[in-house]
């Protein structure tokens, strides 16, 4: 009866129904992702993945560690008062190509007088430092819809973004022009077109020429500083396995073991799409109670189906990697499900972490996750020399479980206080 006392009311929400409507756009978004993973890892084979898989890892770090944090606090503000969106958009643009473009020619510049420390060369790093911009801009774009709650036409955008993106990569294996680069470029033009689309999309909604303010841009870096530090240390945590086994084992292993972290990824996905809908929504709500209320609700629901989701997904990992993915893979499959004891954690995490981020994101959250990401890079530095990918996996979990008993104590005080 307890449980019925909670889904009741959450059923019948707009709050449950952006979050349907969500979901669905990710299975979709997953499915398309699957089918380019698949077809990725068949034509470059498990080095040639690997690369792309590195590639990706470097443009996408670029992002987070440029972002300034605005991609929560455009989120953040704009679900306040809609009248900032012009100025939050011309600050959006001016950060995504100047600190962005800025970070990605410093990268290239380190990399070059010192390229023992690049992951990847040539070309393929070009593009790679060029998506940071490009990215950036993206990112921050698609949380400003977010924020003013046009979750359907960010929804649109991520889907067609993932089908144009396929849909290039076919055509370069019809052209017989198959080549990590070539791949890796067809991903970075399907990027850009979204952006200019979402930018279009955004156009609507704007009273006035978005026009770039030093006053709301230092007021969102109060906020935006301690968020920025957060998810570019969850981010670190969340990626940096990848690159230490690229570095430690080399490009196959790195390739096998971005399967299972792309699974995983899927996995994750219910948790973030929640996490997503919620932020702008309690954001919004000045009553704490009323905040802690709608979060606790959709953190018991959102258990509930995570426990059901990885169990599913521990006995299924094997038969899906073999499927889709060939034999060849197989060391993913281990890898995979010492990932999932974690992931469920996290994604306990990320629903109650919301509730701390609408009440202006407590400083502490950024000292839980430096230690969890100093403790990922440490553990992981002995356990993947010994234990090989299984051994990051291992490690990955326990930084997962560590974040989210970290912020469970944490909130359980704020409540109580």
């Amino acid at each position: 009866m307890k449980i019925r006392g909670y889904l009741s009311p959450a059923i019948a929400s707009d709050f449950i129904r952006k979050i349907a409507e969500t979901f669905a756009a990710r299975i979709v978004i997953i499915a398309i992702g699957l089918i380019t993973t698949v077809i990725v890892a068949r034509i470059l084979g498990p080095e040639g993945r690997g690369l792309y898989a590195v590639a990706l890892a470097v443009g996408t770090i670029g992002v987070q560690f440029s972002n300034l944090g605005l991609h929560a606090s455009n989120t953040y503000y704009v679900a306040q008062d809609h009248n900032l969106l012009p100025t939050l958009l011309g600050n959006t643009i001016v950060v995504s190509f100047v600190v962005g473009g800025f970070g990605a020619a410093l990268a290239w510049c380190v990399f070059t007088f010192w390229p023992n420390l690049a992951p990847i060369n040539g070309v393929l790093l070009m593009m790679a430092l060029i998506w940071i911009p490009i990215g950036l801009a993206y990112l921050l774009m698609q949380n400003l819809l977010i924020g003013i709650h046009e979750i359907r036409t960010y929804n649109f955008i991520e889907v067609v973004t993932k089908i144009l993106g396929v849909s290039l990569i076919a055509i370069v294996i019809l052209v017989d022009a198959v080549s990590v680069e070539n791949i890796f470029l067809m991903g970075l033009v399907a990027l850009i077109i979204s952006f200019i689309w979402g930018l279009a999309k955004l156009k609507c909604h704007l009273k006035h020429f978005p026009k770039p303010s030093i006053s709301l841009f230092k007021k969102n870096l109060r906020y935006g500083f301690k968020a920025y530090l957060v998810a570019f240390l969850g981010f670190m945590v969340l990626r940096v396995d990848l690159l230490m086994v690229q570095y430690l084992l080399g490009a196959e292993q790195a390739g096998y073991y971005s399967i299972a972290a792309t699974m995983a990824d899927m996995v994750y996905m219910l948790p973030v799409v929640v996490g997503m809908i919620l932020f702008p929504k309690i954001s919004a709500i000045n009553n704490i109670d009323e905040k802690w209320k709608k979060t606790r609700t959709a953190t018991i629901i959102t258990g509930m189906i995570m426990l059901c989701i990885t169990v599913l997904a521990t006995v299924l990992a094997s038969p899906v990697v073999n499927l889709l993915f060939s034999k060849e893979y197989s060391p993913a499959i281990t890898a995979f499900i010492f990932l999932l004891p974690g992931i469920f954690f996290l994604a306990i995490e990320t629903i109650v972490v919301q509730f701390l981020n609408s009440i202006g994101l407590p400083k502490i959250l950024v000292y839980f996750w430096l230690f969890t990401t100093l403790f990922n890079i440490f553990f992981n530095y002995f356990f993947i020399p010994i234990y090989g990918i299984k051994g990051a996996s291992i490690v990955s979990s326990a930084s997962y479980f560590i974040i989210f008993v970290l912020i469970s104590v944490y909130t359980t005080k704020i409540i109580k206080n």
